[in-house]
């Protein structure tokens, strides 16, 4: 019966988020935190950092972390629920909406709608990037880390690569 209600919740949450998740998976990851570890303390901070490290890497789309929080909630069914209340009703909107949304591209509304949503989108992703920083960096050398590599991905043209090399030699030298 446990089993079940974990695999309610997750169906609600996951198919409720997927509806705000304007700017794709990543945009709701303050909310996915907050339930997983604050909530209902299926992870730690620190397991809730590793598993999105681990979505980010895996092939294929970010919304991978999805399947990895229902899995670690409740295994391979929470992993499947998980998943499909996630992508389940932001792909029968998209369905719906995209047929009748190319009818209406000169639309002054349609025009508004887009460039209001831009922000949003902005605003709900450096909002993940927050709760991500504070759930991985546990000492000052990581959130030094971290503030270096959003300011030189920011003010720079370097690529990302060299970054993550430099991160991950830090963390090799033992330092984080």
């Amino acid at each position: 019966m446990k089993d079940e209600a974990i695999l309610w919740t997750l169906a609600g949450h996951f198919a409720l988020l997927s509806l705000f998740a304007i700017g794709g998976a990543n945009a709701a990851m303050p909310e996915m935190h907050r339930l997983a570890v604050e909530v209902k303390g299926w992870m730690s901070d620190r397991q809730f950092a590793d598993l999105f490290a681990i979505a980010q890497v895996a092939p294929g789309p970010n919304v991978i972390i999805v399947t990895l929080i229902g899995y670690q909630a409740a295994g391979i069914a929470g992993a499947l629920v998980a998943t499909a209340a996630m992508c389940g009703p932001t792909c029968i909107a998209a369905y719906y909406i995209g047929r009748v949304w190319d009818r209406f591209r000169e639309a002054r509304w349609r025009i508004a709608i887009q460039a209001g949503l831009v922000p949003i989108t902005i605003g709900l992703i450096a909002a993940s990037a927050w709760v991500l920083a504070l759930a991985a960096d546990h000492n000052w050398i990581a959130a030094a880390i971290t503030i270096a590599t959003a300011f030189a991905g920011y003010f720079s043209r370097l690529n990302p690569l060299w970054l993550f090399g430099v991160a991950a030699l830090v963390g090799l030298a033992g330092y984080v």
